[in-house]
Protein backbone atom coordinates (compact mmCIF):
# COMPACT_ATOMS: atom_id res chain seq x y z
CA UNK A 1 0.00 0.00 0.00
CA UNK A 2 1.45 3.53 -0.93
CA UNK A 3 2.30 6.08 1.68
CA UNK A 4 -0.09 8.78 2.35
CA UNK A 5 0.79 11.80 0.08
CA UNK A 6 2.58 9.53 -2.24
CA UNK A 7 1.50 8.19 -5.66
CA UNK A 8 3.79 5.92 -8.20
CA UNK A 9 4.76 7.62 -11.15
CA UNK A 10 4.84 6.40 -14.63
CA UNK A 11 8.81 6.76 -14.18
CA UNK A 12 8.65 4.80 -10.50
CA UNK A 13 6.08 1.72 -12.01
CA UNK A 14 9.41 1.43 -15.18
CA UNK A 15 11.83 1.39 -12.15
CA UNK A 16 9.57 -1.45 -10.61
CA UNK A 17 8.94 -3.62 -13.90
CA UNK A 18 12.91 -3.61 -14.50
CA UNK A 19 13.64 -4.82 -11.08
CA UNK A 20 10.65 -7.54 -11.98
CA UNK A 21 12.38 -8.40 -14.96
CA UNK A 22 16.03 -8.39 -13.27
CA UNK A 23 14.34 -10.66 -9.91
CA UNK A 24 12.81 -12.88 -12.54
CA UNK A 25 16.05 -14.05 -14.52
CA UNK A 26 18.57 -13.82 -11.55
CA UNK A 27 15.90 -16.62 -10.12
CA UNK A 28 16.37 -18.52 -13.77
CA UNK A 29 20.27 -18.21 -14.03
CA UNK A 30 20.31 -19.67 -10.32
CA UNK A 31 17.88 -22.47 -10.83
CA UNK A 32 19.91 -23.40 -14.25
CA UNK A 33 23.42 -22.76 -12.66
CA UNK A 34 25.10 -25.67 -10.67
CA UNK A 35 24.53 -25.30 -6.91
CA UNK A 36 27.45 -24.03 -4.65
CA UNK A 37 27.99 -27.72 -3.29
CA UNK A 38 27.86 -28.94 -7.00
CA UNK A 39 31.35 -28.93 -7.44
CA UNK A 40 31.64 -31.12 -10.62
CA UNK A 41 28.35 -29.41 -11.76
CA UNK A 42 24.61 -30.11 -11.80
CA UNK A 43 23.47 -33.29 -10.03
CA UNK A 44 26.98 -33.70 -8.45
CA UNK A 45 26.12 -32.82 -4.69
CA UNK A 46 27.46 -34.80 -2.10
CA UNK A 47 25.71 -37.57 -0.98
CA UNK A 48 27.77 -38.72 2.33
CA UNK A 49 26.28 -41.55 5.10
CA UNK A 50 28.73 -42.90 7.33
CA UNK A 51 26.15 -45.59 8.24
CA UNK A 52 26.09 -46.77 4.59
CA UNK A 53 29.19 -48.55 5.16
CA UNK A 54 30.30 -52.04 6.48
CA UNK A 55 32.24 -52.48 10.07
CA UNK A 56 34.98 -54.30 8.11
CA UNK A 57 35.51 -52.72 4.62
CA UNK A 58 35.45 -55.14 1.72
CA UNK A 59 35.73 -53.47 -1.91
CA UNK A 60 34.66 -55.99 -4.38
CA UNK A 61 33.17 -53.24 -7.23
CA UNK A 62 34.03 -55.36 -10.55
CA UNK A 63 35.97 -51.91 -12.27
CA UNK A 64 37.73 -51.16 -9.26
CA UNK A 65 38.19 -54.65 -6.62
CA UNK A 66 40.61 -54.05 -4.47
CA UNK A 67 41.95 -57.21 -2.43
CA UNK A 68 44.46 -56.96 0.33
CA UNK A 69 47.92 -58.78 -1.70
CA UNK A 70 47.32 -57.85 -4.73
CA UNK A 71 50.15 -56.02 -6.34
CA UNK A 72 49.50 -53.96 -10.10
CA UNK A 73 52.03 -51.63 -11.96
CA UNK A 74 51.55 -49.05 -14.64
CA UNK A 75 54.58 -48.02 -16.80
CA UNK A 76 54.89 -44.99 -19.49
CA UNK A 77 55.68 -41.80 -20.07
CA UNK A 78 55.26 -38.15 -19.29
CA UNK A 79 55.48 -35.92 -21.98
CA UNK A 80 56.06 -32.03 -21.76
CA UNK A 81 57.83 -29.13 -22.84
CA UNK A 82 61.11 -30.00 -20.74
CA UNK A 83 61.33 -33.56 -22.52
CA UNK A 84 59.51 -37.00 -21.84
CA UNK A 85 60.32 -38.51 -18.87
CA UNK A 86 59.55 -42.54 -17.92
CA UNK A 87 57.13 -42.92 -15.19
CA UNK A 88 56.29 -46.09 -13.01
CA UNK A 89 53.37 -46.39 -10.54
CA UNK A 90 53.16 -49.78 -8.62
CA UNK A 91 50.06 -50.09 -6.63
CA UNK A 92 49.27 -52.15 -3.35
CA UNK A 93 46.67 -52.93 -1.63
CA UNK A 94 47.83 -53.57 2.22
CA UNK A 95 46.16 -55.68 5.15
CA UNK A 96 45.92 -52.45 6.87
CA UNK A 97 42.62 -50.42 7.60
CA UNK A 98 42.29 -46.97 9.20
CA UNK A 99 39.01 -45.26 10.57
CA UNK A 100 38.63 -42.09 8.48
CA UNK A 101 35.22 -39.57 8.98
CA UNK A 102 34.03 -41.97 11.14
CA UNK A 103 34.36 -44.99 8.03
CA UNK A 104 36.35 -48.35 8.23
CA UNK A 105 38.74 -47.80 5.14
CA UNK A 106 41.20 -50.47 3.22
CA UNK A 107 44.69 -48.42 2.92
CA UNK A 108 46.73 -48.70 -0.37
CA UNK A 109 50.16 -48.27 -0.89
CA UNK A 110 51.01 -46.33 -4.24
CA UNK A 111 55.14 -45.81 -5.23
CA UNK A 112 55.44 -43.40 -7.65
CA UNK A 113 58.82 -43.46 -9.68
CA UNK A 114 60.17 -41.00 -12.82
CA UNK A 115 63.10 -41.75 -14.52
CA UNK A 116 63.62 -44.97 -12.24
CA UNK A 117 63.95 -42.31 -8.96
CA UNK A 118 61.04 -42.35 -6.12
CA UNK A 119 59.07 -39.16 -6.24
CA UNK A 120 55.84 -40.03 -4.49
CA UNK A 121 55.38 -42.85 -1.58
CA UNK A 122 51.44 -42.11 -0.94
CA UNK A 123 49.04 -43.88 1.41
CA UNK A 124 45.10 -43.81 -0.12
CA UNK A 125 42.10 -44.65 1.98
CA UNK A 126 39.05 -46.24 0.07
CA UNK A 127 35.54 -48.45 1.35
CA UNK A 128 32.95 -49.60 -0.67
CA UNK A 129 29.02 -48.37 0.48
CA UNK A 130 26.59 -50.70 0.86
CA UNK A 131 25.35 -49.30 -2.96
CA UNK A 132 28.63 -50.89 -4.32
CA UNK A 133 30.26 -47.15 -4.98
CA UNK A 134 33.87 -47.07 -3.80
CA UNK A 135 34.85 -43.86 -1.87
CA UNK A 136 38.06 -42.11 -1.57
CA UNK A 137 38.38 -40.90 1.97
CA UNK A 138 41.94 -39.03 1.89
CA UNK A 139 46.02 -39.19 0.78
CA UNK A 140 49.19 -38.64 2.30
CA UNK A 141 51.23 -38.51 -0.36
CA UNK A 142 54.99 -38.13 0.94
CA UNK A 143 56.98 -36.19 -2.27
CA UNK A 144 60.41 -37.00 -2.50
CA UNK A 145 63.65 -34.86 -4.08
CA UNK A 146 66.92 -36.83 -5.50
CA UNK A 147 66.23 -39.77 -2.83
CA UNK A 148 64.90 -37.60 0.13
CA UNK A 149 61.68 -36.80 1.60
CA UNK A 150 60.96 -32.86 1.34
CA UNK A 151 57.09 -33.27 2.71
CA UNK A 152 53.38 -33.64 2.36
CA UNK A 153 51.58 -30.95 1.46
CA UNK A 154 49.09 -32.48 -0.58
CA UNK A 155 47.57 -34.37 2.60
CA UNK A 156 44.71 -34.51 3.03
CA UNK A 157 41.65 -36.45 4.96
CA UNK A 158 38.09 -36.77 4.90
CA UNK A 159 36.17 -34.75 7.74
CA UNK A 160 39.46 -32.54 8.36
CA UNK A 161 40.03 -29.01 7.69
CA UNK A 162 36.80 -29.09 5.56
CA UNK A 163 37.96 -32.04 3.01
CA UNK A 164 34.84 -34.21 1.92
CA UNK A 165 34.75 -38.09 0.76
CA UNK A 166 34.21 -38.69 -3.00
CA UNK A 167 33.41 -41.48 -5.11
CA UNK A 168 36.45 -42.99 -6.84
CA UNK A 169 34.38 -45.36 -8.81
CA UNK A 170 30.76 -45.57 -8.89
CA UNK A 171 28.81 -49.11 -8.40
CA UNK A 172 26.59 -48.95 -11.46
CA UNK A 173 28.80 -46.73 -13.64
CA UNK A 174 26.43 -45.59 -16.67
CA UNK A 175 27.14 -42.69 -19.64
CA UNK A 176 24.54 -40.09 -19.97
CA UNK A 177 24.77 -39.60 -16.02
CA UNK A 178 25.98 -36.48 -14.01
CA UNK A 179 29.86 -36.20 -13.07
CA UNK A 180 30.08 -37.16 -9.94
CA UNK A 181 33.05 -35.57 -7.22
CA UNK A 182 35.91 -37.73 -6.77
CA UNK A 183 37.34 -35.92 -3.28
CA UNK A 184 37.14 -32.66 -2.54
CA UNK A 185 40.03 -30.74 0.04
CA UNK A 186 40.07 -26.97 -0.29
CA UNK A 187 43.03 -26.33 1.88
CA UNK A 188 45.21 -28.58 -0.84
CA UNK A 189 43.14 -26.50 -3.87
CA UNK A 190 42.41 -30.85 -4.65
CA UNK A 191 38.98 -30.91 -6.70
CA UNK A 192 38.60 -34.40 -8.77
CA UNK A 193 35.68 -35.23 -10.96
CA UNK A 194 34.72 -38.10 -12.64
CA UNK A 195 32.54 -38.18 -15.98
CA UNK A 196 31.77 -41.90 -17.18
CA UNK A 197 31.90 -41.38 -21.38
CA UNK A 198 32.57 -44.68 -22.82
CA UNK A 199 31.47 -48.31 -21.89
CA UNK A 200 33.27 -51.48 -23.96
CA UNK A 201 35.75 -50.06 -25.55
CA UNK A 202 38.41 -52.45 -26.69
CA UNK A 203 41.79 -52.10 -25.41
CA UNK A 204 45.10 -54.09 -25.43
CA UNK A 205 47.88 -53.48 -22.73
CA UNK A 206 51.05 -55.70 -22.15
CA UNK A 207 48.52 -57.70 -19.36
CA UNK A 208 46.66 -58.80 -22.21
CA UNK A 209 43.76 -57.37 -23.94
CA UNK A 210 39.97 -56.50 -22.91
CA UNK A 211 36.95 -55.71 -24.92
CA UNK A 212 34.71 -54.41 -21.98
CA UNK A 213 36.44 -51.35 -20.84
CA UNK A 214 34.78 -48.44 -19.27
CA UNK A 215 36.18 -44.83 -19.94
CA UNK A 216 36.33 -42.37 -17.20
CA UNK A 217 37.18 -38.65 -17.91
CA UNK A 218 39.01 -36.89 -14.60
CA UNK A 219 39.03 -33.36 -14.52
CA UNK A 220 39.31 -30.60 -11.90
CA UNK A 221 36.90 -27.18 -13.19
CA UNK A 222 39.47 -25.14 -11.13
CA UNK A 223 42.06 -25.95 -13.24
CA UNK A 224 43.01 -23.60 -16.26
CA UNK A 225 42.86 -25.31 -19.42
CA UNK A 226 46.30 -25.86 -19.59
CA UNK A 227 46.08 -28.51 -17.10
CA UNK A 228 43.81 -30.96 -19.42
CA UNK A 229 42.10 -33.52 -18.56
CA UNK A 230 43.11 -37.45 -17.72
CA UNK A 231 41.44 -40.24 -19.30
CA UNK A 232 41.23 -43.28 -17.11
CA UNK A 233 40.16 -47.26 -18.65
CA UNK A 234 38.81 -49.63 -16.34
CA UNK A 235 38.09 -53.74 -17.16
CA UNK A 236 35.92 -55.53 -15.11
CA UNK A 237 37.19 -57.62 -12.69
CA UNK A 238 40.54 -56.14 -13.44
CA UNK A 239 40.65 -52.32 -12.50
CA UNK A 240 42.72 -49.69 -13.61
CA UNK A 241 43.98 -51.00 -17.50
CA UNK A 242 45.50 -47.86 -18.97
CA UNK A 243 45.72 -43.54 -18.33
CA UNK A 244 46.00 -41.00 -21.39
CA UNK A 245 45.90 -37.60 -21.66
CA UNK A 246 43.16 -35.41 -23.06
CA UNK A 247 44.47 -31.43 -23.80
CA UNK A 248 47.00 -29.89 -21.18
CA UNK A 249 50.74 -29.21 -21.25
CA UNK A 250 51.87 -32.87 -19.73
CA UNK A 251 50.86 -35.92 -21.83
CA UNK A 252 51.09 -39.19 -19.62
CA UNK A 253 50.25 -41.98 -21.01
CA UNK A 254 50.84 -45.31 -19.02
CA UNK A 255 49.74 -48.84 -19.14
CA UNK A 256 48.98 -52.10 -16.75
CA UNK A 257 52.07 -54.37 -17.51
CA UNK A 258 52.17 -56.47 -14.21
CA UNK A 259 49.80 -58.35 -11.89
CA UNK A 260 51.21 -59.81 -9.01
CA UNK A 261 49.43 -61.84 -5.84
CA UNK A 262 51.68 -61.56 -2.83
CA UNK A 263 52.55 -64.47 -0.30
CA UNK A 264 51.75 -63.80 3.02
CA UNK A 265 55.14 -63.28 4.09
CA UNK A 266 55.46 -60.80 1.02
CA UNK A 267 52.15 -59.00 2.56
CA UNK A 268 53.13 -59.13 6.03
CA UNK A 269 56.33 -57.18 4.60
CA UNK A 270 54.23 -54.82 2.56
CA UNK A 271 52.03 -53.95 6.02
CA UNK A 272 55.70 -53.30 7.99
CA UNK A 273 56.68 -51.11 5.39
CA UNK A 274 52.84 -49.35 4.80
CA UNK A 275 52.76 -48.56 8.98
CA UNK A 276 56.21 -47.12 8.98
CA UNK A 277 54.56 -44.83 6.44
CA UNK A 278 51.65 -44.36 8.51
CA UNK A 279 53.70 -43.78 11.72
CA UNK A 280 55.87 -41.10 10.12
CA UNK A 281 52.57 -39.25 9.36
CA UNK A 282 52.05 -38.27 12.19
CA UNK A 283 55.17 -36.58 12.72
CA UNK A 284 54.86 -34.83 9.42
CA UNK A 285 51.41 -34.05 9.43
CA UNK A 286 50.52 -32.71 13.22
CA UNK A 287 47.44 -30.68 12.07
CA UNK A 288 45.70 -32.96 9.58
CA UNK A 289 46.71 -36.68 9.42
CA UNK A 290 47.53 -36.45 13.27
CA UNK A 291 44.10 -36.27 14.17
CA UNK A 292 43.37 -39.98 12.88
CA UNK A 293 43.27 -43.13 14.70
CA UNK A 294 46.43 -45.10 13.56
CA UNK A 295 46.29 -47.93 10.91
CA UNK A 296 45.95 -51.57 12.05
CA UNK A 297 46.69 -54.52 9.96
CA UNK A 298 44.02 -57.56 10.19
CA UNK A 299 45.27 -59.58 6.83
CA UNK A 300 46.81 -61.84 6.93
CA UNK A 301 45.59 -63.12 10.09
CA UNK A 302 48.26 -64.02 12.98
CA UNK A 303 48.81 -68.03 12.48
CA UNK A 304 47.99 -67.95 8.55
Amino acid sequence: MALPGKRFTAYGSAILLVLATLTATTAATAAAAPGPKELCGPGSEIDFDPWEFPASPKIDNKWFPLKPGMQYTTDGTVTSAEGTSAHKVVHTITGLTKVIDGVNTLVMWDRDYSDGELAESELAFFAQSKDGDVWLFGEYPEEYENGKFVGAPSTFISGIAKAQAGIAMQGHPRTGTPAYVQAYAPKVDFLDCGDVIETNRHVCVPTGCYDDVLVIDEFNPLDPPSAGHQRKFYSAGTGLVRVTADGGDQQETMDLVKIRKLSDAQLRKVNEQALELDNHAYEVSKDVYAKTPRAVEVTPRHGD
